[in-house]
């Protein structure tokens, strides 16, 4: 079975994690593990973008060799990532040898191919951002990007065709509409393409940490050139082979997802399928754009000191209702504002209200009423009439990254199934009209089974736990690709959950205990 390939953009290892690259990493792990649960080979990559004339003087200030920096800073990024109970296969160093190699090989083979050439480049210059800009491009005189000063440069310069690919782009986003996503982000890269390209400075002579070019070794690599490589130098690409598309990677390529934050969106959508066109590799299939997080209103900055740090919203909430709220609060590709009143009164009125208190209610009259035991009747559930064509809809949401309206449809069952319990009143019925008790609570119970299907992408633990509340047995993950399955071979509309006999609900304290109103 072909992989299904996604990846977050490698970070670059000039500051630790913060929500932004937290948002990132957990929309990439929760469409993963639907693709998995949806009975897809995944491979999920990630990773940290450590060249350039930044980390050389990060490192320098922290009294560390670029390297020695380096590592550290990507050690950081594991153990967040460990922290959100991110699933990635595999962790790309741009500093790891498996990539230096495979760049340095690519990069001569666009130089055989005429689509690299040498020349004198003289521009405006961004030290913070790695990047050239024209007068034309510059803001007040300063760069474009993040607004700091710039200084005119002229250097030697290696330089990739970018113009020769010009028409070829624009093709290619005609043909595949879904490359450039969202929709809304489109018309930037059609306007920026249509507006003419130029070559790209894809080397510098100034910087010794890089990669060195391996027949002019006092250039380096362009960090972004570098950077961008490490999509198919992951996946075992052998770019100077005549036929790049061999396995493994050809197992693996096309990447069916690149997940990356806005202000990159060029970078991926222009220079690297120009890229990959030069080096004969077929292009991604999407580029997903996301928006920024601002906090409070107010731009995350270290010098303000509003960047939230994740691990203190796990300390403060958990690792599953925090990566909820981040794809629950806003839509997905637009930007969105944190504020953590706003994670609180969502833990508080959707994850310990709603959630926790179905699951709450329905263990506790399983227990004192029915002795524990899961009815195991054989019908299908009202309540769960629409989940076949539910889960239909709910793996288009999530081809469109639409991980809110995935949340808003579970929250519905949520909703539903408590609005049930509320109807039907299981605590007043009758001792001896026991059958009427079993059926609702056989609702209900068919519920949560589905609700910790649906939710384990974005809430894997408290997914887990749920399940075990309810005396399911095997392995989560193993039984939701069966139950999904199902309902999406389209087999007729009846679902109808099994359950084991003599299986048991197990009653605890809540999942989400209320939180008080902690804040200020």
């Amino acid at each position: 079975m072909k992989k299904f390939y996604i990846t977050t953009p490698i970070y670059y290892v000039n500051s630790l994690p913060h929500i932004g690259h937290a948002y990132t990493t957990v929309a990439s792990d929760v469409l993963a593990r639907w693709k998995r649960l949806s009975g897809r080979d995944v491979f999920f990559l990630t990773g940290t973008d450590e060249h350039g004339g930044k980390i050389a003087q990060a490192s320098s200030e922290s009294g560390e060799k670029p390297k020695e920096f380096v590592n550290r800073i990507a050690g950081e990024y594991k153990a967040r990532w460990r922290l959100l109970n991110i699933s990635n296969d595999d962790f790309i160093q741009t500093s790891e040898p498996r990539h230096m190699e495979r760049v340095q090989a690519a990069f001569e083979k666009l130089l055989k191919s005429g689509d690299i050439y040498k020349g004198i480049y003289e521009d405006w210059y961004c030290i913070s951002d790695e990047a050239y800009f024209s007068e034309s491009e510059l803001q007040e005189g300063k760069c474009p990007t993040c607004g700091r000063a710039v200084s005119k440069l002229k250097e030697e310069s290696y330089f990739f065709k970018l113009s020769k690919f010009e028409s070829r782009l624009l093709d290619h986003y005609e043909k595949n509409p879904d490359f450039l996503s969202p929709k809304f982000r489109r018309n930037e890269i059609l306007n920026f393409v249509k507006s003419g390209l130029r070559d790209l400075s894809v080397s510098r002579t100034r910087i010794d940490w890089g990669i060195p070019v391996l027949s002019d070794p006092k250039h380096v690599v362009y960090v972004w050139f570098d950077a961008l490589m490490n999509y198919i130098t992951a996946p075992g690409c052998d770019p100077a082979a005549s036929n790049p598309m061999q396995p493994p990677f050809s197992q693996c390529w096309p990447a069916d997802v690149h997940m990356v934050g806005k202000e990159i969106f060029r970078f991926h959508t222009v220079i690297w399928p120009a890229m990959l066109m030069a080096l004969g590799i077929p292009l991604p299939k999407k580029v997903f754009a996301h928006g920024w997080w601002t906090v409070e209103g107010a731009k995350m900055s270290k010098s303000t000191g509003n960047v939230v740090d994740p691990q203190k919203m796990v300390e403060e909430y958990g690792v599953d209702a925090f990566r909820y709220f981040l794809l629950r609060e806003v839509p997905f590709g637009t930007d969105g504002d944190f504020s953590e009143r706003a994670l609180l009164m969502r833990y508080n009125s959707e994850l310990a209200n709603n959630l926790g208190n179905l699951l709450q209610r329905t263990t506790t009259i399983i227990s004192k009423n029915l002795d524990g035991l899961v009815p195991n009747l054989k019908y299908s559930p009202a309540l769960l009439q629409e989940f076949p064509e539910l889960i239909k809809k709910t793996d288009g949401f999530y081809d469109e990254l639409a991980f809110g309206d995935v949340l808003e449809a579970i929250v519905g069952i949520m909703v539903k199934t408590n609005q049930f319990i509320d109807v039907k009143k299981p605590w007043a019925i009758p001792a001896d009209q026991k059958g009427d008790l079993q059926k609702v609570m056989y609702e209900c119970i068919s519920s949560l089974k589905v609700l910790a299907v649906l939710l384990f992408p974005f809430m894997p633990e408290k997914s887990r736990l749920i399940w075990e509340r309810i005396g399911e047995k095997e392995e989560l993950s193993t039984a939701a690709v069966a139950l999904l399955q199902a309902a999406l071979s389209g087999k007729g509309r009846e679902f109808q959950p099994h359950f084991s006999s003599g299986q048991t609900v197990a009653k605890g304290e809540p999942i989400f205990p209320r939180k008080a109103g902690i804040l200020k």
